[in-house]
């Protein structure tokens, strides 16, 4: 099968040249000093329209598959994966959007395609990561409103963005096995720079994914209009679900595209650097190391492919696409660190971007679901689900 027809490649080949010249010469200031991403690469963002690539062209989107969009997404990780991330805030929300009526969806779409309306995701909690069933961050209606209370965790670009959309329990269950069900999703709008009324926060101090700030969130009263809650109250877990298999082939994409930026730089390195009289790429040891990596990086990519081509066509792959995420996420920390390991002691400082490409790599094995969580899902698959 072709996968990359010639429009695909014209995208791929725009990306590419958009990512190297706009977003990696940022990436290289900001990230070693975990600089914010600058409101002007955003606007460049959106005037490519990277942020409405799924976005139906009604709405003012692109009207694109999850093929094109990660073809983007590898690009721009490439030289920076919280820019490869950046496009979720629109794209991402995507497949919320059946689950809003039609005021919703002419309210938001056009204005996230525009890169106008983009938004942080708040769902983890101190105590419900994977387990989303557990959240106990709670809302209660009270007349055209609900009140929200509880804590949040997890939730990066809270203050950047023009709205934060958050699941909360607005129901009980009895049944300690559908604890699923009575949890809801509000989309709650908010100044740039700011948190919206009734919620304080402070950034977590990470070890990576600079460019952006991941917030600590406290809920104290926060009251939202019942117009903001999105789709059916109490079913919100459903509506999480649904858009899982894009978020694993979105992260896949990530992944690669970390891996690809440091095989390049390697490349770059082992032919510059000099030691016992000829460049370090000419020694077996070194080329192997690169051949190896080159592999495990195409191979994460193909599956990649059939995992996009498969959601595009509307055939399920839950399944291949927690493979995908598996596989991916796993294979880039591998690449990373070797190519950390080709700089040798020079991988190791801030002066080459390995370091970063190395860092932003862990975190794809545990956000979108962990390794761990993936490899439950397959396993449920091929033997069936267990209670352990």
């Amino acid at each position: 099968m072709t996968y990359l027809t010639e429009e695909r490649r014209l995208i791929q080949d725009t990306a590419r040249k958009f990512a190297m010249k706009e977003v990696l010469p940022v990436a290289n200031e900001l990230d070693p000093v975990q600089g914010d991403m600058p409101m002007a690469l955003r606007d460049k963002l959106a005037a490519m329209g990277y942020f409405g690539i799924m976005i139906p062209e009604e709405f003012g989107g692109m009207g694109l598959g999850c093929f094109e969009y990660c073809l983007v997404t590898e690009e721009l990780a490439r030289c920076w994966m919280s820019v490869a991330s950046l496009i979720a805030r629109g794209n991402g929300l995507i497949g919320s959007s059946r689950n809003m009526n039609a005021a919703q969806r002419e309210q938001w779409l056009r204005r996230m395609a525009r890169g106008e309306f983009l938004g942080a995701f708040s769902l983890s909690e101190p105590n419900a990561g994977s387990d989303v069933a557990n959240i106990t961050c709670r809302a209660r209606r009270d007349g055209e409103h609900w009140v929200l209370n509880g804590s949040k965790y997890w939730c990066t670009f809270a203050d950047g963005a023009d709205f934060i959309m958050v699941l909360v329990r607005t129901g009980e269950t009895i049944d300690p096995a559908r604890k699923h069900l009575g949890i809801s999703a509000f989309l709650i709008e908010k100044p740039r720079g700011q948190l919206p009324p009734g919620v304080r926060g402070n950034p977590i101090p990470k070890i990576g994914y600079f460019g952006w700030r991941t917030y600590e969130l406290a809920f104290d009263d926060c009251r939202v209009p019942a117009s903001c809650m999105v789709g059916e109250e109490g079913k919100a877990f459903y509506m999480v679900s649904q858009g899982l298999e894009k978020a694993r082939a979105h992260t896949a994409a990530r992944a690669i595209g970390l891996a690809r930026g440091a095989l390049e730089d390697a490349i770059a390195y082992a032919k510059q650097r000099e030691q016992f009289g000829r460049p370090i790429g000419e020694f077996q040891a070194i080329r192997f190391k690169i051949a190896q990596m080159a592999t495990e990086i195409e191979a994460a990519r193909q599956l990649m492919y059939f995992v996009c081509d498969a959601i595009d066509c509307g055939r399920r792959c839950d399944q291949e696409a927690a493979m995908c995420k598996l596989f991916a996420s796993e294979m880039a920390e591998r690449v990373t660190s070797e190519a950390l390991q080709i700089h040798g002691g020079a991988g190791y400082t801030k002066l080459y971007a390995v370091e970063r490409h190395w860092r932003d790599a862990r975190l794809t094995k545990i956000f979108e679901g962990t390794s761990e969580i993936q490899q439950r899902i397959i396993s449920d698959h091929l033997l069936g689900r267990s209670e352990a």
